[in-house]
């Protein structure tokens, strides 16, 4: 494997694993804040198994992906699907977490 191939790779594994422990973290911090999630298949998990075991369950297995993706880094499809990952987890999770999160805190300080 290329050199700038490998250090994409890594970035774009790393990339993905933090937004993973962000998500995890904010999508905790804010159920208990008073926010609903939006995926309806972790909002079942929530009632069936707890907010914490489930996202820690779901978590594990995203990072597991992203190992397996890792493994597969030879394959033409490795970085577009990481890269895909990261975009989708910008977009879906981070900003709208940091923007609700910012929210509360906003109206925490203004009272």
């Amino acid at each position: 494997m290329q050199p700038h191939r490998e250090r994409t790779m890594v970035a774009l594994v790393v990339l993905n694993l933090v937004l993973q422990l962000f998500d995890g973290v904010a999508t905790y911090v804010g159920m208990h804040a008073g926010f609903r999630e939006a995926n309806p298949l972790l909002n079942w998990a929530f009632g069936h198994i707890g907010t914490g075991t489930a996202l820690l369950l779901f978590k594990l297995q995203a990072c597991a992906c992203l190992l397996l993706l890792w493994r597969l880094r030879g394959s033409s499809l490795a970085v577009p699907a990481l890269g895909m990952s990261a975009v989708i987890y910008a977009v879906c999770s981070f900003a709208p977490w940091t923007a609700a999160l910012a929210s509360t805190h906003i109206a925490y300080i203004a009272s």
